[in-house]
């Protein structure tokens, strides 16, 4: 019993050692800025489709486009994008619902980005896009 509990002593405190020598990889959820923001409808052949909640009903899709802005020297990945879209009547788009998607990858500096959507077809256009904004990680992360 006592060389078990004196085993059980040394791995801890081994694993205490390794730990404070070789730190695991700090996975820090990095912000993106989203800017250049703009939207049109999507080709013929990605558009049709449906909104289902339920019930099915018309939609129109839609490309939101505008540039990721990534002030690290690393590779964001799994960045999700969050924003509020609002009908030409100021009503919202996804009510309830501020998570529109995701980047898979957004390099250092800027690059372009996409983000496929479907609004209701009752809901008037113009759109207006407001607080886009993405957080991702800077490392592996399982999903």
């Amino acid at each position: 019993m006592q060389v078990r509990a004196l085993v059980v002593v040394a791995v801890s405190a081994l694993m205490w050692v390794l730990t404070a020598l070789f730190p695991p990889d700090a996975l820090a959820l990095t912000q993106i800025s989203l800017t250049d923001l703009s939207y049109h409808e999507c080709p013929a052949d990605v558009g049709a489709g449906t909104v289902t909640s339920g019930t099915s009903q018309a939609a129109n899709c839609f490309i939101v486009t505008g540039t990721a802005n990534n002030p690290t020297n690393k590779m964001v990945v799994n960045a999700d994008i969050f924003g509020r879209i609002f009908d030409a009547n100021n009503d919202s788009v996804m009510q309830n619902r501020t998570r529109l998607g995701s980047i898979e990858e957004v390099p250092p500096g800027a690059s372009p980005f996409e983000l496929r959507i479907s609004v209701s077809a009752n809901q008037p256009t113009p759109l207006q896009l407001k607080q886009f904004k993405a957080a991702g990680f800077t490392g592996t992360v399982r999903r």
